[in-house]
Protein backbone atom coordinates (compact mmCIF):
# COMPACT_ATOMS: atom_id res chain seq x y z
CA UNK A 1 0.00 0.00 0.00
CA UNK A 2 1.50 3.69 -0.74
CA UNK A 3 2.26 5.57 2.43
CA UNK A 4 -0.44 8.00 3.59
CA UNK A 5 -3.74 6.48 2.00
CA UNK A 6 -5.99 4.57 3.87
CA UNK A 7 -9.25 2.30 2.45
CA UNK A 8 -12.26 4.38 2.01
CA UNK A 9 -15.59 2.87 2.62
CA UNK A 10 -17.68 5.44 1.65
CA UNK A 11 -16.38 6.59 -2.25
CA UNK A 12 -15.52 2.59 -2.35
CA UNK A 13 -11.84 2.97 -3.70
CA UNK A 14 -8.87 0.84 -2.65
CA UNK A 15 -5.38 2.89 -2.58
CA UNK A 16 -3.13 0.72 -4.76
CA UNK A 17 -1.11 -2.64 -3.65
CA UNK A 18 2.19 -4.29 -4.60
CA UNK A 19 1.89 -7.72 -3.80
CA UNK A 20 5.28 -9.25 -3.39
CA UNK A 21 6.66 -12.76 -3.08
CA UNK A 22 3.98 -14.10 -4.73
CA UNK A 23 2.94 -17.71 -5.44
CA UNK A 24 1.35 -19.38 -8.57
CA UNK A 25 -0.88 -21.11 -5.55
CA UNK A 26 -1.77 -17.93 -4.45
CA UNK A 27 -5.47 -16.11 -5.80
CA UNK A 28 -4.18 -13.07 -7.39
CA UNK A 29 -2.23 -15.39 -9.47
CA UNK A 30 -5.16 -17.70 -10.76
CA UNK A 31 -7.96 -14.96 -11.19
CA UNK A 32 -8.00 -11.85 -13.87
CA UNK A 33 -6.94 -9.21 -11.31
CA UNK A 34 -9.37 -5.96 -11.16
CA UNK A 35 -8.60 -3.44 -9.26
CA UNK A 36 -5.16 -1.39 -7.95
CA UNK A 37 -3.69 -4.84 -7.23
CA UNK A 38 -0.10 -5.48 -9.02
CA UNK A 39 1.67 -8.34 -7.93
CA UNK A 40 5.22 -8.58 -8.30
CA UNK A 41 7.47 -11.97 -10.04
CA UNK A 42 10.33 -12.19 -9.98
CA UNK A 43 12.94 -14.07 -12.32
CA UNK A 44 16.66 -14.15 -13.11
CA UNK A 45 16.78 -13.94 -16.62
CA UNK A 46 15.03 -12.79 -19.83
CA UNK A 47 14.69 -16.81 -20.70
CA UNK A 48 13.26 -17.57 -17.46
CA UNK A 49 10.01 -14.90 -17.67
CA UNK A 50 9.21 -15.86 -21.33
CA UNK A 51 8.96 -19.35 -20.23
CA UNK A 52 7.22 -18.44 -17.15
CA UNK A 53 4.65 -16.11 -19.65
CA UNK A 54 4.54 -19.09 -22.04
CA UNK A 55 3.43 -21.72 -19.47
CA UNK A 56 0.79 -20.21 -18.79
CA UNK A 57 -3.29 -19.19 -20.14
CA UNK A 58 -2.51 -16.38 -22.46
CA UNK A 59 -2.60 -13.02 -21.05
CA UNK A 60 -5.12 -9.92 -22.39
CA UNK A 61 -2.53 -7.62 -21.98
CA UNK A 62 1.54 -7.50 -21.99
CA UNK A 63 3.01 -4.91 -20.78
CA UNK A 64 7.09 -4.35 -21.41
CA UNK A 65 9.36 -2.02 -19.89
CA UNK A 66 12.48 -1.53 -21.25
CA UNK A 67 14.92 0.88 -23.02
CA UNK A 68 16.80 -1.77 -25.18
CA UNK A 69 15.06 -2.63 -28.46
CA UNK A 70 16.31 -6.11 -28.88
CA UNK A 71 14.90 -7.13 -25.29
CA UNK A 72 11.41 -5.46 -26.40
CA UNK A 73 12.03 -7.58 -29.13
CA UNK A 74 12.13 -10.26 -27.71
CA UNK A 75 9.88 -10.41 -25.77
CA UNK A 76 7.38 -9.44 -28.88
CA UNK A 77 8.19 -12.13 -30.59
CA UNK A 78 8.82 -14.93 -27.91
CA UNK A 79 5.53 -14.26 -26.21
CA UNK A 80 1.19 -14.45 -27.64
CA UNK A 81 -0.84 -12.01 -25.65
CA UNK A 82 -3.77 -9.71 -26.78
CA UNK A 83 -2.61 -6.46 -26.83
CA UNK A 84 0.98 -5.08 -25.88
CA UNK A 85 1.81 -1.82 -24.33
CA UNK A 86 5.90 -0.85 -24.52
CA UNK A 87 6.37 1.45 -21.42
CA UNK A 88 3.31 1.67 -20.19
CA UNK A 89 0.48 0.01 -19.23
CA UNK A 90 -2.91 -0.32 -19.68
CA UNK A 91 -2.92 2.37 -22.39
CA UNK A 92 -3.59 -0.08 -25.43
CA UNK A 93 -7.39 -0.22 -24.12
CA UNK A 94 -7.62 3.23 -24.94
CA UNK A 95 -6.44 3.12 -28.30
CA UNK A 96 -10.08 3.52 -30.43
CA UNK A 97 -8.27 3.00 -33.79
CA UNK A 98 -6.57 -0.52 -32.54
CA UNK A 99 -8.33 -3.51 -31.96
CA UNK A 100 -8.23 -4.49 -28.24
CA UNK A 101 -9.10 -7.98 -27.11
CA UNK A 102 -7.69 -11.22 -25.85
CA UNK A 103 -6.56 -14.39 -27.02
CA UNK A 104 -7.52 -18.23 -25.62
CA UNK A 105 -8.40 -17.86 -22.13
CA UNK A 106 -8.35 -13.97 -22.22
CA UNK A 107 -11.30 -13.94 -24.64
CA UNK A 108 -11.07 -14.03 -28.20
CA UNK A 109 -11.83 -11.56 -31.08
CA UNK A 110 -11.11 -7.71 -31.04
CA UNK A 111 -13.09 -4.57 -30.49
CA UNK A 112 -12.92 -1.06 -31.45
CA UNK A 113 -12.39 0.67 -34.57
CA UNK A 114 -12.72 -1.16 -38.09
CA UNK A 115 -11.60 -4.31 -36.88
CA UNK A 116 -14.41 -4.13 -33.97
CA UNK A 117 -17.43 -3.40 -36.38
CA UNK A 118 -16.21 -7.07 -38.53
CA UNK A 119 -16.38 -8.45 -34.97
CA UNK A 120 -19.32 -7.73 -33.60
CA UNK A 121 -20.92 -8.22 -37.36
CA UNK A 122 -22.20 -10.64 -39.25
CA UNK A 123 -21.77 -10.37 -42.67
CA UNK A 124 -24.67 -12.16 -44.64
CA UNK A 125 -23.79 -11.88 -47.67
CA UNK A 126 -27.05 -12.23 -50.57
CA UNK A 127 -27.08 -13.16 -54.17
CA UNK A 128 -30.28 -12.45 -56.07
CA UNK A 129 -30.10 -13.85 -59.74
CA UNK A 130 -30.68 -10.99 -61.80
CA UNK A 131 -34.01 -11.10 -63.89
CA UNK A 132 -32.12 -10.41 -67.14
CA UNK A 133 -29.60 -13.10 -66.23
CA UNK A 134 -30.21 -16.36 -68.35
CA UNK A 135 -29.11 -18.66 -65.66
CA UNK A 136 -32.20 -20.04 -65.23
CA UNK A 137 -32.11 -21.78 -68.66
CA UNK A 138 -29.25 -23.83 -66.87
CA UNK A 139 -31.19 -25.36 -63.75
CA UNK A 140 -32.99 -27.99 -63.86
CA UNK A 141 -35.62 -29.42 -65.08
CA UNK A 142 -33.96 -29.24 -68.35
CA UNK A 143 -36.26 -29.35 -71.62
CA UNK A 144 -35.87 -30.77 -74.71
CA UNK A 145 -34.70 -26.77 -75.77
CA UNK A 146 -32.20 -26.59 -72.65
CA UNK A 147 -30.63 -29.45 -74.47
CA UNK A 148 -30.40 -28.17 -77.61
CA UNK A 149 -29.13 -24.57 -75.99
CA UNK A 150 -26.58 -26.96 -74.31
CA UNK A 151 -25.28 -28.73 -76.72
CA UNK A 152 -24.68 -25.66 -79.37
CA UNK A 153 -22.44 -24.31 -76.55
CA UNK A 154 -20.58 -27.80 -76.32
CA UNK A 155 -19.97 -27.72 -79.96
CA UNK A 156 -18.79 -24.29 -80.05
CA UNK A 157 -16.76 -24.59 -76.90
CA UNK A 158 -14.49 -27.22 -78.85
Amino acid sequence: MIPGTDFNDRLRKIPPHLVLDVTDDMVIMQEEIFGPLLPVKTYRTLDEAIAYVNGKDRPLGFYVFTNDKATEEKLLYSTISGGVTVNNCMLHVAQHDMPFGGIGASGLGHYHGHEGFLEFSKLRPVFTNPRLSLLHLFYPPYTAWTRRLLGLLIKYKR
